[in-house]
């Protein structure tokens, strides 16, 4: 019918398919054919069961405001000015720089902890042993190098100058 009146029959399955996921309107597929419904006694439930959940919402709201209102209140009494306070607050200003000095203090000794000066030296000898491995690596390069192709030796001795490589390039000791 709606090709008949002008309208593209996809934009008609479009607008179903919205309605259908608003839950405005109902979908069953009997045998091969699908149906949509909708029914006003289907919309009103809907309705009903959205403001009561609403309502619900807005009681609990309601209710948890009135006891945080009421916590406040409890710990505002608790929180009286006295002289007593003001110590305990002063104190604990107090103790709150002292850590905070120690704690930089502590930072500032950590390069003098026994377990990290052994994990630096254990680094450093890893380190060493990986760049004595790597300049092993690199003369075994060169002789097979120089074994392999044995006619480019100054393209070879250019190339080792031009990666770093130079007479005095030894292993660390």
């Amino acid at each position: 019918m709606a090709p008949k009146k002008g309208v593209i029959s996809q934009s008609v399955k479009d607008v179903i398919q919205m309605l259908v996921d608003d839950d405005l309107v109902l979908k069953d597929k009997i045998g091969t054919s699908v149906y949509f419904w909708s029914l006003p006694s289907c919309a009103s439930n809907q309705l009903r069961t959205a403001y009561n959940k609403l309502e619900s919402d807005l009681t609990s709201s309601k209710k948890r405001y009135n006891e945080l209102l009421e916590q406040r209140e409890n710990l505002k009494s608790g929180r009286d000015q006295s002289d007593g306070r003001e110590a305990a607050l002063e104190q604990l200003k107090t103790t709150e720089l002292e850590y905070k000095k120690l704690k930089d203090e502590l930072a500032s000794n950590a390069g003098n902890d026994p377990a990290a000066r052994e994990a630096m030296k254990n680094a450093i000898n890893v380190a060493h042993s990986a760049a004595n491995r790597w300049t092993d690596n690199i003369f075994t390069l060169q002789q097979w190098c120089s074994t392999t192709f044995p006619q480019a030796k100054a393209q070879l001795e250019h190339l080792y100058k031009e990666a770093g490589v130079t007479e005095d390039f030894d292993y660390l000791q």
